[in-house]
């Protein structure tokens, strides 16, 4: 039976260790990190995305700002309050939440590409993209880095094991397998198109699943004492939250397993404020 790795408590004590810091620089005179969300439409889920991180900006001390715009927002308007918002020295985060409203017409990449490098906190503009490929990152992308952690946490090292990672989204599956491959894992990337994907995923000894397809992962897929990270967020027939593997299955055979909701998830959030930390820092060091 797996061990269930508890992303929960392994966030809370990343959320208390910034805390910390975020009082240590108050007591130093440094600035307080400053965060900014653009949220674009009405999507329920990514209101509530949303308000999950203005509550823990507020629980470790962090300045925030949301900003709430229409679906009607034009390109300009948005891209203007990102090249303010670049400008602001109380703000050294920028994240805007994604997906933008399809009916907006809005570009990701365009709005991505506008906030500055120095305040791309999500790490998806081209300049932390690349300094990623040369294992040379300022910012590591949120849900990879949380994976990485976690594994961390629980004395994992992928140095000489065979890791796959199902998906090659370029918010999770790419940069994951870069940090993966940084930290001395042998990676290989699966997707929608690789032929029989139980054989490739039976041979990992840590594997990632992140597609966004309900219990794609299914206990014959996986080799006895493998560690399993679940980083899919689906919404079962029942109506619960699952993730893209089948839990109940896979934790048979696993060694350790991240569950859904409560494994990869809480992460995300702790590794967006640690990267805001970071660029406060970064800020700091250039006075």
């Amino acid at each position: 039976m797996a061990m269930i790795m508890d992303g929960k408590a392994t966030a809370q004590r990343i959320r208390n260790e910034i805390k910390d810091a975020v009082e240590q620089r108050k007591a130093k005179g440094l600035a307080v990190p400053g965060l900014a969300v653009i949220l674009v439409g009405e999507d329920p889920a990514s209101q509530v995305y949303v308000r999950n991180k203005q509550k823990a900006c507020e629980e470790v001390g962090f300045y925030s700002e949301k900003h709430t715009l229409s679906a009607q927002t034009t390109k300009e308007e948005l891209l203007s309050l990102i090249k303010t918002l670049n400008n602001q020295e109380n703000i050294h985060g920028i994240l805007v939440q994604l997906p933008l409203p399809q009916e907006s017409g809005l570009s990701e990449e365009d709005v991505i590409q506008t906030i500055s490098p120095d305040k791309d906190v999500d790490a998806f503009g081209y300049g932390n993209v690349g300094k990623i490929m040369v294992g040379n990152a300022s910012f590591l992308p949120c849900t990879p880095a949380g994976v990485m952690e976690l594994l961390k946490t629980y004395g994992i090292d992928p140095a000489g094991k065979e890791a796959v990672v199902v998906g090659r989204s370029n918010i999770v599956g790419k940069p994951q397998a870069l940090l993966l491959l940084a930290a001395n894992a042998t990676v290989t990337i699966a997707h929608s198109k690789t032929k029989n994907l139980a054989d490739v995923t039976r041979r990992a000894d840590i594997l990632v699943a992140a597609v966004g397809k309900e219990k794609l992962i299914t206990g014959d897929m996986v080799k006895e004492g493998a560690v399993v990270m679940d980083v899919g967020m689906n919404r079962g027939e029942d109506g619960k939250l699952c993730g893209d593997v089948d839990f109940d299955a896979v934790s048979l055979k696993a060694s350790y397993m991240t569950p859904v909701p409560g494994g990869v998830g809480p992460m995300t959030i702790a590794m967006l404020l640690k990267n805001t930390l970071v660029a406060a820092v970064k800020v700091d060091e250039k006075k």
